[in-house]
């Protein structure tokens, strides 16, 4: 975040940025193809969600990310969007509109529709605590994986499938704990997965027959090493997550 911009100018770049994810991931869609995105922030799941509901309205989410992304502009502080992204999702009250509404129906995901995956409560902590059951949101945070993420995987995967024709993926880099592996863009100072067992989950959400489509976000290159090895490792799980579905995902670049 620019602390030279203003919070105007900042909607509306992303507006732009998200308006064109939105019409490239529209024509992965129609093409029966599923999106991979690798994008920046949070906010491009957004363009993700609104291009894939103008070709496959019957949709879901896994939100894989530390965090639930749940407050507004107005109540955080910091003022970075990609930490709105589910808000704007679910239409949060005083979310902004130009984002809320970018997609074929408002709001772009029913709460019921959401798993947010490997999340813990960040701040607002008022507002992130009441925010699921607001909106109807039942998912798995941090503290209920250890020793079982496998197991709570492939329920969160039942779910899903139960609930949609298909479903797409979030994966925030921040899901990971960045002492296990520091690539996410934000450090996140709290407990957070093991690369290894984000990986296991992923694995077994690509699996699906009904997934649809990943988006990969928050990865910063500049705390790579000069050989890249974070971006080796990550490219080579993402790989095999995506291999062992056998799925041949359309790149949105």
């Amino acid at each position: 975040m620019d602390p030279r911009t203003t919070l105007a100018e900042r909607i509306a770049d992303v507006q732009i940025v998200v308006g064109r994810v939105a019409n490239c991931v529209e024509k992965v869609v129609s093409a029966q193809q599923n999106p991979l995105v690798i994008g920046g922030d949070c906010t491009i799941t957004v363009g993700v969600v609104a291009g894939f509901l103008r070709s496959q309205p019957d949709l879901a989410l896994l939100y894989m990310d530390g965090g639930l992304d749940a407050t507004t502009p107005a109540a955080y502080r910091l003022g970075r969007l990609d930490s709105t992204g589910m808000a704007h999702l679910v239409a949060e009250p005083h979310c902004e509109r130009e984002l809320s509404e970018i997609g074929p129906r408002y709001p772009l995901m029913p709460g019921r529709n959401i798993v947010p995956f490997g999340y813990a409560l960040g701040e607002p902590l008022a507002s992130e605590r009441d925010f699921p059951a607001r909106h109807d949101i039942s998912g798995c945070p941090i503290s209920s994986l250890e020793g079982c993420v496998a197991e709570a995987a492939v329920r969160a995967r039942s779910h899903l499938e139960s609930i949609a024709a298909r479903f797409l993926i979030h994966f925030d880099l921040d899901v990971i704990d960045f002492s296990d592996f520091p690539a996410a863009d934000v450090l996140q100072p709290k407990e957070g997965m093991t690369f290894e067992d984000a990986f296991v989950a992923l694995r077994i959400f690509c699996v699906s027959p009904k997934f649809g489509g990943l988006v990969v976000t928050e990865f910063n290159p500049d705390h790579d090493d000069k050989n890249g090895t974070l971006a080796k490792q990550l490219i080579q799980g993402l790989a095999q997550a995506l291999e062992s579905q056998g799925a041949r995902p359309d790149l949105v670049r």
